[in-house]
């Protein structure tokens, strides 16, 4: 009888961990899928295979010089999650510890999580066998981002108020507050996630309301032509991208690039996810101490 008893929960465990896999690992099951949502409620839409020139062109207003053109093939579709990791999806993998004074609705972006605290996360949904779910790669994040433009935002070449989230700082861009308010959204941080349109791909927020940290280190591009391009082993900062609620527009730029130490926790910087045959980047992670106490951007 003992035995039996040991056998069922044997069997049980088993099946728990077969569900499991199955919600997060649906796209495996489903792969010619255009989009899917898993057991968090996260949703990804399919990104195709393509080329596109990564970068800006020379007269595109305020761009660095950190933004050389160059043309750049991404030789796999990839699902990337239609909107930044929200409160809601942190707290069901991560418990409320981590914000246990944070107020906020489930469907905010979470913010205030470190480059190390994303892949914490990611590693939780993977499991201890790993699996398909990590950060983009900086060329993915901005080929998306895109979604088949040419402009300095996926719309055109000009921002405003009613098309992303930004200049919403009382003390330092002032920009939108009078359109955040007619919006019935809160000034000094950003909006819950669909609050704006999406790109033609259908990925919202890829311009504006949080950061958000790519998988590379930054440096700077190459020179040729280059396919499935993921940043150099080791950096000066993890890449974050898109902008964010707290300054200007031209942040927001579709080839805008912008960095900081993975341990950083800034109250604007969020992620994505995307999901993908190929899996995590195992490649040894760093393990620096305490950032530098470098400006807001």
């Amino acid at each position: 009888m003992g035995k039996a008893k040991i056998n069922r929960r044997k069997i049980s465990i088993l099946i728990l961990i077969i569900l499991t896999t199955a919600f997060f690992r649906i796209p495996a099951i489903f792969g010619a899928e255009k989009s899917f949502v898993n057991s968090l409620g996260m949703e990804f839409v399919s990104i195709p295979a393509g080329t596109f020139i990564m970068g800006s062109p020379m007269d595109e207003m305020n761009r660095d010089k950190n933004e050389v053109q160059h043309k750049v093939k991404i030789t796999k579709a990839f699902y990337m999650q239609t909107t930044e990791v929200t409160l809601g999806q942190w707290w069901s993998v991560m418990g409320k510890k981590f914000f246990g004074r944070r107020k906020g609705s489930k469907e905010m972006p979470v913010a205030k999580v470190s480059w190390h605290d994303a892949k914490r996360f990611i590693n939780k949904i993977n499991g201890p066998g790993g699996g398909g779910y990590r950060l983009p790669t900086e060329a993915e994040w901005e080929y998306a981002s895109r979604a088949g433009s040419t402009t300095a935002f996926s719309w055109g070449d000009t921002i405003d108020c009613s098309k992303a989230m930004y200049g919403n700082n009382s003390k330092k861009s002032k920009e939108c507050l009078g359109h955040v308010k007619s919006m019935r959204l809160k000034k000094d941080q950003p909006a819950p996630v669909k609050s704006y349109p999406p790109n033609r791909w259908g990925l919202f927020d890829m311009h504006g309301n949080v950061w958000e940290w790519s998988q590379d280190w930054y440096d700077a591009y190459p020179t040729k032509d280059i396919a499935d391009p993921r940043g150099p082993e080791s950096g000066i900062g993890r890449v974050r991208r898109g902008g964010s609620w707290f300054k200007h527009g031209h942040a927001c730029r579709s080839a805008n690039r912008n960095y900081a130490h993975p341990a950083s926790k800034y109250q604007t910087t969020g992620f994505r996810l995307v999901w993908g045959e190929e899996k995590a980047d195992t490649r040894k992670i760093d393990r620096w101490g305490t950032p530098d106490k470098e400006p807001e951007r």
